[in-house]
């Protein structure tokens, strides 16, 4: 039997953060179901919809594309569940989400690292008892003047950013399939500009 990967998109649940740059990790897993032709089916056992698909092509790999239903702050609980309840090695797991410190669009393919003070990752660090795992992450750039943190993540993206949203959503899903098929160097030095 293959291995099982789960790609996680972290954001927070509901139509009002739907359209935020925290809510970026969402929007990449959309894209895979939407390439792999699979909807989304609710996980109660994990307070996350999942989707289960094949990623990069035929025959492709097994994957479980996740959307944690929890707010972003408490993402480590439905990513322990997913991880128990699809039997997927911690090796296997990926972590999308949004990164203040790299410019907007540009990507960063990692294994492991701190959490720099991303409220996800810090969540997910405390249930799993470790932070080695796979994460892509997506630069939202930082914010303009003396604006919060915490505000410009949960505001909506720029007209500008608007513009390039789907090609940069497109690239890091290329870069996630590129993971779970390539593995990290490959995708590594494709991927982070």
């Amino acid at each position: 039997m293959d291995d099982v990967w789960l790609v996680v998109g972290l954001g927070n649940p509901g139509p009002t953060y739907a359209r935020t740059r925290h809510n970026v990790g969402h929007l990449v897993v959309d894209e895979l179901a939407g390439r792999s032709g699979g909807s989304w089916k609710s996980a109660k056992q994990a307070q996350a919809d999942v989707v289960e698909a094949r990623l990069g092509g035929i025959p492709g790999v097994r994957a479980v594309l996740a959307k944690p239903r929890s707010y972003m702050n408490d993402s480590g609980g439905p990513v322990s569940g997913l991880l128990k309840f699809f039997k997927v090695d911690p090796a296997n797991l990926v972590v999308i989400h949004d990164e203040l410190d790299i410019g907007y669009g540009t990507l960063r393919v990692k294994f492991g690292g701190g959490d720099n003070g991303h409220n996800g990752l810090k969540s997910i660090r405390r249930s799993l008892g470790t932070g080695d795992y796979l994460r892509v992450r997506f630069g939202v750039g930082r914010p303009p003047g003396r604006q919060d943190p915490a505000d410009f993540v949960l505001d909506e993206f720029s007209a500008a950013e608007r513009k390039d949203l789907p090609f940069a959503v497109d690239r890091t899903a290329d870069a996630v399939e590129s993971l779970v098929t390539e593995g990290l160097d490959t995708t590594q030095s494709r991927y982070n500009s």
